[in-house]
């Protein structure tokens, strides 16, 4: 364990160490009762201290009893319960130094955003929200505690983008490259399930660290060459974010792959694991869980439909409510369809957004270029129509489409969509360095049960 800082030292405080253990005596007899022990009852402890936070044996026995019935539905075969601990522990710390580390930046969730999330997991899901959380629940998850579970992913995602993704250089020379390579592929694109053990160096480890660790990597492979269930290894060994889904990292196209990854698997068949493999941030072993095409060929892109678009954007405030923004959107509808005034100085007026300056013209929009909720309405609009409000999350919008048109991937399109594909090579090995060095820099102290 790491020296505690002396800031760590100030910000576990007096109150907390005093909580340690939490015990309930037993009530006293009633009359004529048999008369009781008196013996004290543990109900909680503290098992980690996280810089000023704590992590307590109710917490992660309730973790460890959500992960089995997920690990069960999945049909992943469970680890030793001690194992799962020690991997789930692990990973309630990590999840609190992101969480922490997002809230020191000032990083909140607010109850509208969270909602709007649950909706769309529900449309994806191709349910309403009552029947998704009647789904959450009949798994033996209460709602309340999924929603603050999604709280804290959109969380990390974000100060996971802030610290990682913002940080991630392209060069022009690297999607040069990409797009060289991609022209002479002679074959068509295919999408890969990958899964994989990885087994984390310290930052700044020792020879001996490292050969601790290759020494364990070594132990799981060894395990897998005599029949091992590679999820259930996952589990139990790994130490990247996605061990708990037995490894797997999803669907792919392979050129979002990093190339460490993608010539370990590349003379692999479906279902079998790749040798130990080095990287920066620790030893891996690679499976190729699936593959399958993604495209017919090197037709090249299909043509695209783009929209000439413009909006006028109302948010809610302490000053304005949802319904009086609503309101107010319709009103201003109304006087577009009956020409008493026009969408460009309405949107001069009343906008708060950017665009407010040019009417509201967004110029040409590429599918995928803003939110879903704003697409959909959009698409669904004739030339010159008007919307009704639509809600997204930057607030309430009126949509008008001016003109549409479909042509091939421009130049420059092409090169962003490149450096995107580029930029998802360098993310995955990003993101573990950067969870191996917030986990190093992280005061974590455990506390014994054996009280």
């Amino acid at each position: 364990m790491k020296q505690r800082t002396l800031f760590s030292a100030l910000a576990v405080s007096a109150s907390l160490l005093a909580a340690t253990t939490v015990w309930a005596q037993a009530p006293s007899a009633a009359p004529g009762a048999p008369a009781a022990t008196g013996k004290s009852q543990l109900i909680n402890r503290i098992l980690v201290v996280v810089n000023d936070e704590v992590i307590t044996r109710q917490e992660l026995d309730e973790r460890v009893e959500m992960i089995e019935r997920r690990l069960k539905a999945q049909g992943t075969a469970l680890p030793d319960r001690a194992d799962l601990e020690k991997q789930l522990l692990e990973r309630m710390i990590l999840d609190r130094a992101q969480l922490q580390l997002a809230k020191e930046n000032g990083m909140h969730v607010d109850d509208v955003m969270l909602d709007r999330t649950m909706e769309r997991m529900a449309e994806q899901n191709k349910m309403s929200l009552q029947v998704f959380r009647n789904q959450i629940e009949r798994e033996g998850t209460s709602y309340a505690k999924f929603r603050e579970e999604i709280r804290d992913d959109i969380m990390m995602q974000r100060i996971r983008e802030r610290e990682v993704d913002s940080k991630i250089q392209i060069s022009e020379a690297e999607v040069d490259n990409f797009l060289a390579a991609e022209a002479k592929s002679k074959i068509g694109k295919q999408e890969l399930n990958l899964a994989q053990i990885l087994v984390r160096i310290p930052e700044n480890a020792t020879a001996e660290q490292i050969a601790l660790r290759r020494g364990r990597a070594e132990e799981v492979l060894q395990k897998l060459h005599t029949g091992g269930d590679f999820a259930k290894l996952a589990v139990t060994y790994s130490d990247s974010s996605e061990a708990l889904k037995g490894g797997e990292l999803g669907w792919r196209e392979q050129d979002r792959l990093p190339e460490l990854f993608l010539n370990a698997i590349s003379k692999l068949k479906v279902g079998e694991y790749s040798d130990i493999i080095r990287s920066s941030n620790g030893f891996h072993i690679i499976k190729l869980a699936g593959k399958r095409d993604a495209s017919t060929a090197q037709a090249g892109p299909p043509p695209v439909q783009q929209t000439h678009v413009r909006h006028i954007l109302m948010k809610p405030s302490q000053v304005m409510t949802e319904a009086e923004v609503r309101a107010k959107l319709l009103e201003l509808k109304h006087k577009i369809d009956t020409k008493e005034a026009t969408f460009d100085e309405l949107a001069k007026t009343y906008s708060a957004d950017g665009a407010a300056a040019k009417g509201g013209d967004l110029g040409w929009i590429y599918p995928g270029d803003t939110v879903p909720e704003f697409e959909q309405a959009m698409n669904k609009l004739a030339i010159n129509e008007v919307s009704e409000p639509v809600k997204s999350s930057f607030g309430y919008h009126l949509i008008q489409v001016l003109e549409r048109k479909s042509e091939d991937v421009s130049k420059d399109r092409k090169r962003m969509i490149a450096r995107q594909a580029v930029r998802e090579q360098k993310a995955e090995v990003a993101l573990q360095d950067w969870l191996r060095e917030l986990r190093d820099r992280t005061y974590v102290e455990y506390r014994s049960e054996d009280k």
